[in-house]
């Protein structure tokens, strides 16, 4: 079923488009009785995947004698984000457009204190048997341009309904506290209406994501120092 009844691509761009954000809501509202139900389906699967981490820090917890990790949050993309996506990316508006071709609808970010809980966790997820590995972005090992570190999984999970047994993709992304500290201010800064990016704004914001990463690996070589200090006495 289509989010637009237009019969036709282009004027699904145009009405996109043109449509403000509480049209887009009603226009959803309204037509897509299918998308909501998709929307539950992922909502389900996040809690699923949030639950596998609350077990794994319960666990590993015993094993460290700490917690690796720090919060975990759930995030569901809004209409408008999901509709101006597919648009962008040239996808039908369709629920099964939608559904098979946007993989981060539903998305888990994993906060640690250092960066080898990172691995840790994301070895322990992936072994197991009811998680599928679609795509895997490690931008700790090759930050992008700006200086952006953070570790992205794309994952399919099953999910069980009362007379169903449904598959749900979900992104995952892992960041220690300095990583996702940057990555919410420099959001903040890039895309707020107001302000403008210059060149040596550019330049500040990467000089401050490697101080965050020479903060972590202080900090990951402090840890290993107290847990030697600790064997040894």
């Amino acid at each position: 079923m289509a989010l637009f009844e237009s019969g036709s691509p282009a004027l699904e761009k145009l009405l996109l488009s043109q449509l403000s954000r509480q049209k887009i809501k009603q226009f959803v509202g309204y037509y897509a009785q299918p998308y909501k139900e998709l929307m539950a389906y992922y909502r389900c699967a996040m809690m699923s995947v949030e639950t596998k981490f609350n077990v794994l820090n319960e666990e590993l917890s015993l094993q460290y004698d700490r917690n690796p990790i720090e919060t975990v949050k759930t995030r569901l993309k809004t209409p408008e984000s999901v509709l101006e996506k597919t648009s962008r990316k040239g996808f039908p508006l369709t629920v099964d457009s939608i559904e098979e071709n946007i993989n981060d609808i539903a998305g888990v970010r994993v906060i640690t204190s250092f960066v080898s809980d990172i691995y840790t966790l994301t070895d322990a997820f992936l072994k197991q048997d009811d998680i599928r590995l679609i795509e895997k972005k490690d931008y700790i090992k090759e930050p992008k341009s700006n200086g952006y570190r953070s570790l992205h999984l794309i994952v399919e999970i099953p999910i069980f309904l009362h007379n169903e047994k449904k598959t749900m993709k979900v992104e995952v992304q892992f960041r220690t506290t300095a990583m996702d500290w940057w990555a919410t201010v420099e959001h903040k800064l890039r895309y707020k209406k107001d302000y403008g990016i210059s060149e040596q704004m550019e330049r500040e914001l990467y000089e401050c994501a490697e101080i965050g990463a020479d903060l972590d690996r202080r900090m990951e070589e402090l840890r290993k120092s107290a847990e030697e200090y600790i064997s040894w006495n």
